[in-house]
């Protein structure tokens, strides 16, 4: 995870390996940066992955192996982490530089202005095709951030779609040139980090604060669903089934 200020925009570039996948590692580096942050002078924020990958979501092969309680940790630490994205005062842009599944979509929609390459990739939560269920930070701010009738498609049917097919159902705000795409990015954040910023937080919060409580108060029952999920017998097939795809 790396960080850069550029004059009042922080840009965080995700660097977990080809595929960035979401570990515990790499939720303890995305607190730590956040931290660094909170105690910057930046006035917005650009979240971007390294390689071909924006994120491909959980890293399944570390996770898969995990016993209950410590699949319980990690899915309350991710909950936290992604509240706490969504909840930054700050402006945030994500630069959606390739795939973005399941989690990895999560992360991008915690942000208020997407944009995606024109570059061949997929976006998605397509968590119910291998069993699995949404935690509620999942389901609130997908709620909070994509018109009503793309629900459906997106959370329920568990499709990945292309950036035009992404455009269309309000999953990102644009599709950029792959060449423009940071560039696009930055230049989108500092409109967002020109605006005053007292008056951002206060319209963010306004806008977001009802998803952060109904996260918390679902927070520990939540858990306990998803991860029952995780451990049904077709949870757990069709998860070792994709680890073994992705160990090909």
């Amino acid at each position: 995870m790396q960080l850069e200020l550029q004059e009042q925009v922080a840009l965080v570039r995700m660097d977990a390996g080809k595929a960035n996948a979401i570990s515990p590692a790499f939720l303890d580096a995305m607190n730590r940066l956040l931290d660094e942050i909170e105690r910057s002078p930046a006035q917005a924020i650009v979240l971007t992955g390294t390689g071909k990958a924006f994120s491909a979501g959980l890293a399944l092969p570390l996770l898969i192996e995990l016993d209950r309680p410590h699949m319980t940790t990690f899915i309350d630490s991710f909950n936290r982490t992604m509240v706490r994205l969504f909840d930054v005062t700050r402006p945030m842009v994500a630069a959606v530089n390739g795939h973005a599944i399941a989690g990895g979509c999560v992360l991008a929609m915690q942000a208020d202005y997407r944009l995606i390459t024109d570059a061949p990739c997929k976006i998605g939560l397509n968590e119910v095709v291998l069993g699995i269920g949404l935690p509620t930070v999942v389901v609130e701010t997908l709620r909070c951030q994509v018109p009503p009738a793309s629900l459906l498609p997106i959370a329920l049917e568990g499709r990945l779609f292309a950036p035009a097919e992404a455009l269309a159902l309000g999953l990102v705000h644009e599709v950029v040139p792959e060449a423009r795409l940071l560039e696009r990015a930055m230049e989108k954040a500092r409109e967002l980090a020109a605006l005053p910023a007292s008056a951002v937080r206060q319209v963010k919060a306004s806008l977001r604060s009802h998803v952060s409580g109904v996260v918390h108060r679902a927070s520990a029952d939540d858990t306990r669903g998803w991860v029952q999920t995780w451990f049904s017998d077709e949870g757990q097939q069709r998860l070792r089934a994709a680890v073994a795809r992705l160990k090909g």
